[in-house]
């Protein structure tokens, strides 16, 4: 599975990419080996994330979510349909 995500800075940034683990790159994001980007951003939570087929897929995503102003980022992160706010709240 590949999947595009949004990660939520300390600073309240958002930063988008793209993975083939999860839970494996929220770690190196952590760790200082994610991206320059977040790595003076510590920490980051996962906000949102969707689920591709394809790295093609995860790829096309993260790209048009980047080319999104941030209230219709922030609009994806407070979405009904978010799976981190699904599972915070219990439901799958």
């Amino acid at each position: 599975m590949n999947y595009t995500y949004i990660m939520k800075c300390r600073d309240g940034s958002l930063y988008t990419g793209w993975t083939n683990d999860l839970e494996r790159r929220v770690r190196e994001h952590n760790a200082g080996k994610g991206a320059k980007y977040t790595k003076s951003r510590r920490p980051v939570v996962l906000a949102y994330f969707e689920e591709f087929a394809t790295r093609e897929e995860a790829m096309s995503r993260e790209y048009a979510i980047k080319r999104l102003k941030r209230k219709d980022k922030l609009r994806l992160l407070e979405s009904e349909d978010n799976p981190v706010k699904k599972r915070k709240a219990g439901v799958d």
